[in-house]
């Protein structure tokens, strides 16, 4: 099915932005979480867990941005259809945003925790939260992509979302998650000049590479007989996505591999891109599968038209705002990375600039 560039297509189009936006940008952030949760005890474990907050603290919160941006635009051009998912979803979508509360509130109170416990169980909540949220937000989209989602009614609220497709979703966004924050974190362990961090960081990251691209291809087998609308979309117009996934994953890991860090960092989110586009192509033209299409789901003509232009507005005013918090994170992690490689007067500097933050976040 070709397709067609209608007025809420394109609406759409401008949402699955905002989703590939929070896969990349929030899913490296979650993924951090998963080394935090797994780093080992207190002495072992706290130059990898320092290393996560030097790396997500600047920005961690500006992700969430994206998710919003998501659920008004849907809820916005595709009231009922929003209306029935939430419906549906309510639970794991309360688990979901109960994860990203409790993990945002962690990662601020352990910076200030009083004594050891309760920086652990801080720490433990941090980590915890930030695998389950991923693992819920994927089930969500199992459910939608397998058809369980009814359009202007309520589904089964436990079994839209307890069943093959959404447990492989959920698992592939926990990974996905965990290997674009192991190339991220490898990267800037590299770059701060942490040699034996970026080692075992490498090898970690290698290996939830090489786990994650299983279960991702193995996934795709039950979705044969649970999702056969998605299946279907999946080895046809999305199969080239899926192919590219492939490659960019591959590609990952053998930059990981060769200790190419920097490098690794733009094919593994083409990977994590890929995937999630082949999700969102191989359910066109389905925006509840096998219940509405996103024109038979869309709003009022003038809203949609207003959403666009406010869309376009925000494009102008608050993109470029994001883009400079990045950027300027990202020189003030290199300028910290030069003054902690000059002595004991440039870490001075270093420790300065990290109290800044860690203030500031």
């Amino acid at each position: 099915m070709s397709l067609s560039l209608s007025l809420p297509v394109l609406v759409a189009a401008a949402l699955f932005i905002g989703v590939l936006a929070y896969g990349v940008l929030g899913g490296a952030d979650f993924g951090s979480g998963f080394y935090d949760l797994t780093a080992g005890g207190d002495r072992r474990g706290a130059e990898l867990r320092t290393q996560v907050d030097h790396s997500i603290g600047p920005v961690w919160e500006a992700n969430h941005v994206w998710l919003i941006f998501v659920l008004v635009v849907w809820w916005t051009a595709f009231p009922m259809a929003f209306a029935s998912a939430m419906d549906t979803l309510v639970l794991p979508m309360l688990l979901a945003l109960l994860g990203i509360v409790l993990r945002g509130a962690a990662f601020a109170f352990r910076k200030y925790a009083v004594d050891l416990r309760q920086a652990r169980l801080f720490g433990v909540v941090f980590g915890a939260s930030s695998v389950i949220t991923p693992f819920f937000l994927g089930a969500v989209a199992g459910a939608i992509a397998s058809g369980r989602v009814p359009y202007g009614e309520r589904g089964d609220r436990w079994g839209s979302w307890l069943n093959a497709t959404s447990l492989v979703g959920g698992t592939i966004a926990v990974g996905t998650c965990a290997f674009l924050a192991g190339v991220f974190l490898t990267a800037d362990a590299a770059r701060g000049g942490r040699v034996r961090l970026a080692a075992a960081l490498r090898r970690r990251t290698l290996a939830v590479g090489v786990v994650t691209g299983a279960v991702v291809f193995a996934g795709l087998l039950p979705l044969r007989a649970d999702a056969p609308t998605l299946w279907s979309g999946l080895t046809g117009r999305a199969l080239p996505l899926v192919v590219l996934a492939a490659v960019a994953g591959v590609l990952t890991l053998a930059l990981v591999a060769r200790g190419r860090f920097a490098a690794a960092r733009l094919p593994a989110v083409v990977a994590v891109a890929a995937v999630l586009s082949g999700w969102g192509v191989g359910q066109y033209p389905w925006l509840l599968v096998d219940h509405v299409t996103i024109d038979g789901a869309a709003g009022a003509t003038a809203t949609l038209q207003a959403l666009l232009v406010a869309l376009a507005l925000a494009m102008v005013l608050v993109l470029p705002a994001l883009v400079m918090l990045f950027r300027l994170a990202q020189s003030e992690a290199a300028h910290d990375a030069t003054a902690s490689s000059a002595g004991p007067a440039g870490q001075a500097v270093a420790a300065s600039a990290s109290a800044r933050r860690t203030d500031s976040a």
